[in-house]
């Protein structure tokens, strides 16, 4: 039985993750901040036999040897690491002091470079690692700064693992999803220009669900993707590989903008 980690576990995309993974047959180390979130993954799964969960602070100095203490003291090997807890809100560079940035780094570029350092030496051949970036890690996005960097840097990592590690058959991968029905996201459609911005520059009836970043997510966990590594799946609808627009947002007329 393969044995996942997962992290940012206790919802959205990772607590998807977690359920589709587990429905394949692998045992789960899932990892959060929030016990409460955790708890309510436990009582979805309902399988203490086969999950395993752990509140800390990934950026805790100690926290990847306990994630990883804890799996192979409760399952004996590690196969899958999915590196998905992240944060979200970023300003522009100019808008971003040194603490922000110290924590979108901390927590999306430094965590999981810890992670899987402190992982991969337990792996073994037919491992995976996927690392879950963002379309801004693809394409220039206003708002980006820290955010932008951190999702960046995890990219350029993951290919430097699928290279260093994959002539020891352990896969390492990117997905980057755009946006996709969190709650966060869900407040932020309040914003009529950021619900704009992605629903009508969607080639998709629909904006992202957490099972549709999930499912690929288990796809490059599988042995259906055997032979994918150094690669980044965009999870999006097409917004950021085309120039769609909506036909209300073709037929609009242009306001300009009041002087300030």
């Amino acid at each position: 039985m393969q044995v996942a980690i997962i992290t940012g576990a206790g919802s959205g995309i990772g607590f998807a993750t977690a359920r589709q993974l587990y429905d394949m047959g692998m045992a789960l180390v899932g990892v959060g901040r929030n016990e409460d979130k955790l708890a309510a993954l436990a009582a979805e799964i309902d399988d203490p036999q086969r999950l395993a969960t752990l509140s800390v602070d990934l950026t805790d100095d100690e926290a990847p040897q306990a994630i990883v203490r804890l799996a192979l003291e409760r399952f004996g090997r590690i196969d899958v690491l999915v590196n998905n807890a992240g944060i979200g809100s970023p300003k522009p560079l100019h808008e971003t002091d040194d603490d922000t940035l110290d924590q979108f780094l901390g927590i999306m570029l430094r965590a999981p470079f810890r992670l899987a350092r402190d992982v991969i030496v337990h792996m073994r051949p037919g491992s995976a690692i996927v690392n879950v970036t963002s379309t801004y890690a693809v394409v220039g996005g206003r708002r980006g700064g820290a955010y932008s960097a951190a999702k960046g840097g995890l990219t350029a990592l993951t290919l430097h693992m699928a290279c260093e590690y994959g002539a020891s058959g352990i896969r390492s991968n990117c997905v980057a999803p755009g946006v996709t029905m969190t709650e966060m996201v869900r407040e932020r459609l309040n914003d009529p220009a950021f619900r704009r911005m992605n629903t009508e520059m969607t080639p998709s009836p629909r904006l992202g669900e957490v099972e549709d970043v999930a499912s690929t997510i288990a796809f490059l966990c599988s042995p259906g993707a055997a032979y994918i590594n150094g690669q980044t799946i965009v999870v999006d609808g097409g917004w950021s590989s085309t120039k769609y627009l909506s036909p209300e947002a073709l037929n609009a007329e242009w306001v300009k903008a009041p002087d300030a």
